[in-house]
């Protein structure tokens, strides 16, 4: 019964937000000429030139190599090139109520929030200079926060057989935001999806264990449009530091992490194909509390965390009316848990965790879009880390979304002034912990997190 109530809420949640988002389109029409995203406006490219769907992340060949440039086609200049915001409203409903509500003034089910409004600065900064920088404020924990930033120095350079490429420094704050592909765990499907639902309950750290909470300088080549490369090293910044970006902390790197990326990349007919590998090592001191409740370092062991993963991707652009795209990751990750076995946090001093993901998406026109799905992350079994009846991290399902964009393609009215989608996504679970059914020993059965999410996107 309560999976049959689902349609019905998330009808009601989408004719207010409707509503709401009609009037804030209203309002950004009003808006000066200025106010529209920066880099369409810097480029004098629609969205679509750089993203499939428009809102991407999935970056086209053309918005790949504006990126490896250091986002500086600075076909027009002023300061409204280098400013855009965007917002995001979601509603969030589970199979069957959660235990206890997902976060601090929230419910246990049926829940609406502005999950999302960002900030960005970008573009060009000097010769050789660009920058893509994000600040976001989320009703989630109702802070605003650092977000992903990448600050580059590009030069193209030509070998004496004429062949050559672009090289370039990244100065980052996520392991992977700054590639080029929509494999890496920075950009990977799902573009956008709940917070207050049920995440996995063991992912490797390369996939958003260290976002924003670090500091690192990666050095990177295309060359010859086909091979990328790219290898650097990331350190934790200070808590103080952190705490005042509100940027979260979930431990210190000890020394440095090193990352290492290679990929592949050529045209087939009318699209293109990229296969490669990630490498990524980082040891994590261990945390405590200071006095106010913030998040700190403390002395002891540490864990050490070896990820390597491998990815694959398919591109078919054709004329621009109908886009296919298909990406896989698979990712190992080797855990030696010298802290957190030495606190008892754990039952082994070596783990393993795996995440594999396979997506693919239709566009039609950069208006409708299809996108789908599978995943699974595993492990090794740990009853004290994974405090659940099998103590298994194995976490599986699959994903279907549907999305609507009235505006953001290169004919829209009031492109690139207005964008606009409308999405609706459902994960289904097949295991959960480990298991398909009871797998918290109180009743709960994977399907019962089963979760609809529907969000209104809007960018300017």
């Amino acid at each position: 019964m309560s999976s049959l109530l689902v349609a019905p809420r998330a009808l009601r949640w989408l004719h207010r937000t409707i509503l709401l988002g009609a009037g804030a389109l209203a309002l950004l029409l009003a808006l000066p000429a200025q106010a529209v995203p920066m880099f369409a406006r810097e480029t004098g490219q629609p969205c679509v030139a750089c993203h499939i769907g428009g809102f991407g992340p999935q970056l086209t060949p053309f918005g790949r190599q504006f990126k490896l440039d250091g986002y500086r086609l600075d076909v027009h200049n002023g300061w409204d090139t280098h400013v855009s915001m965007m917002a995001i409203e979601s509603f969030t409903a589970t199979r069957k109520g959660q235990p206890t509500p997902p976060a601090s003034g929230f419910k246990d089910n049926d829940n609406s929030e502005l999950q999302q409004v960002s900030l960005f600065y970008g573009g060009r900064l000097a010769d050789h200079w660009g920058m893509l920088g994000q600040v976001t404020y989320s009703q989630n924990g109702g802070l605003l926060g650092w977000d992903n930033t990448d600050v580059r120095y590009t030069h193209n350079y030509t070998l004496g057989n004429g062949m050559g490429g672009v090289f370039g420094l990244s100065f980052n704050n996520n392991p992977t935001v700054s590639d080029v592909f929509q494999t890496a765990p920075a950009w990977m499907y799902p573009y956008t999806t709940d917070d207050l639902g049920y995440p996995p309950p063991a992912t490797p750290a390369i996939m958003g264990g260290f976002e924003q909470q670090v500091a690192g300088m990666t050095a990177y080549t295309m060359f010859d449009g086909n091979w990328y490369a790219e290898a650097g090293f990331y350190r934790t910044l200070s808590t103080a530091l952190l705490n005042r970006l509100n940027a979260g902390f979930n431990g210190r790197i000890v020394g440095a992490a090193p990352y290492a990326r290679v990929a592949y990349t050529r045209s087939v007919g009318s699209g293109d194909v990229e296969v490669g590998g990630f490498y990524f090592d980082a040891r994590q001191g261990q945390i405590g509390s200071d006095a106010r409740g913030n998040p700190i370092s403390i002395p002891g062991p540490y864990n050490a965390y070896r990820d390597l993963g491998l990815d694959a991707s398919y591109q078919f652009l054709g004329s621009g009316r109908n886009i296919f795209t298909c990406n896989g990751l698979w990712v190992n990750e080797e855990q030696t848990l010298n802290g957190t076995y030495s606190r008892g946090g754990s039952s082994n001093l070596r783990n393993t965790v795996d995440a594999v993901q396979l997506n693919g998406s239709y566009w039609f026109d950069n208006t409708y879009g299809v996108q789908m799905a599978v995943f699974r992350d595993g492990g090794t079994a740990d009853p004290v880390l994974y405090a659940s009846r099998t103590g298994s991290p194995t976490t599986q399902g699959s994903m279907l979304e549907v999305d609507y964009n009235p505006f953001g393609k290169s004919t829209s009215w009031h492109q690139p002034w207005v964008n606009l989608r409308l999405g609706l996504q459902y994960i289904y679970y097949t295991l959960f912990d480990g298991a398909a059914r009871n797998y918290d020993g109180a009743g709960r059965n994977a399907h019962d997190n089963n979760t609809l999410y529907g969000y209104v996107w809007v960018a300017f």
